[in-house]
């Protein structure tokens, strides 16, 4: 990535994972040496799942049938379970931290290092999709750990200007190195 094209303003989800994977773009030159910081913003932890968390679907079709007919009569979208939270919860977070993005660092290069439902609640947002759109790519597949997503913005979009969708759920830095690509979500450790 050329210089001029790096990240200078990174915001990361407080998980550990997410931490560690910004310091290790960091450390191979992957962010604007005049970067700050990480700044660690709540509102892109990932989607809390409350009394569902590390449950497979048998495993909440098992423990929790009341929550799963829920589940299966509001839609992946709109049930929020006991203590977490719905893709409309986070969406409405999502919102705020867009808003505070574009009043803090507007004409910068930002990176966000996030989670599986925020990257796919952001892309609801930013391409103004409807929910049977988004569904229809989660469905596709998981978004892979390190994967990229990127937009450029585009003046002579929409008028004022918007950010365009470059690339989803790309992997190739971590093929071409080696390095073996996974879907699997962290670990539930009080440290996040």
């Amino acid at each position: 990535m050329a210089v001029d094209e790096r990240p200078n303003v990174v915001l990361i989800s407080p998980y550990r994972r997410a931490k560690q994977t910004a310091e290790l773009i960091g450390s191979v030159g992957g962010i604007a040496e005049e970067s700050p910081e990480l700044i660690v913003d709540e509102r892109l932890r990932e989607k809390e799942f409350g009394i569902l968390d590390r449950l497979t679907r048998a495993g909440i079709e098992r423990s929790h049938p009341q929550q799963a007919e829920f589940r299966r009569l509001l839609g992946k979208f709109y049930h929020r379970p006991p203590g977490g939270e719905s893709w409309c919860d986070v969406i409405l977070r999502l919102r705020s931290a867009l808003d505070t993005m574009s009043l803090h660092y507007d004409g910068c290069r930002v990176m966000v290092v996030a989670h599986q439902v925020v990257v796919l609640c952001m892309r609801y947002l930013l391409e103004d999709m409807d929910e049977k759109t988004i569904l229809e790519i989660d469905a596709e597949g998981d978004v892979a750990n390190c994967a990229v997503t990127e937009y450029v913005f585009r003046p002579e979009q929409k008028g004022s200007g918007s950010l365009v969708l470059k690339r989803y759920n790309f992997v190739a830095p971590l093929q071409k190195e080696g390095t073996p690509v996974t879907s699997a979500p962290d670990a539930n450790v009080a440290a996040r």
